[in-house]
């Protein structure tokens, strides 16, 4: 079975971490879900960003977006979500911080606590 493809949406700004340990997670040999990060791996000038977060949200099959507490603010997952929704991906929100409660992502899906369940019904 070929791994899904995610996209990461999150706060560059603030949680850079979140994208971190999510893919490391994934790489886990005793992990239930797999997958392969088809995200943003560094900044780049807006309209390179732009372009390229749309290419690769394109070849993904799944938008996840990190929620953390600023994540609903930040310009570029606001954007990213957008791209998602122009292309017909499924976006799925992930809370990012363990006994949090941050504000929903406008129009990004179902916010799921970030558990192995969750994450395995999301990637497979």
């Amino acid at each position: 079975m070929a791994l899904k493809r995610a996209f990461f949406s999150f706060d560059f700004d603030e949680d850079q971490n979140l994208k971190h340990h999510m893919v490391g997670q994934m790489k886990l040999p005793t992990s239930p879900f797999k997958g392969a990060d088809w995200s943003m791996k560094e900044a780049a000038p807006q309209r390179h960003w732009e372009r390229e977060a749309e290419a690769r949200i394109r070849r993904s099959d799944v938008v996840v977006v990190l929620v953390g507490p600023k994540t609903h603010r930040a310009p570029g997952v606001l954007k990213e979500v957008a791209m998602a929704r122009r292309l017909g991906k499924p976006v799925v929100q992930i809370i990012g911080y363990r006994n949090s409660s941050p504000t929903r992502v406008p129009n990004a899906g179902r916010l799921l606590r970030w558990t192995w369940d969750n994450m395995t019904s999301v990637l497979d």
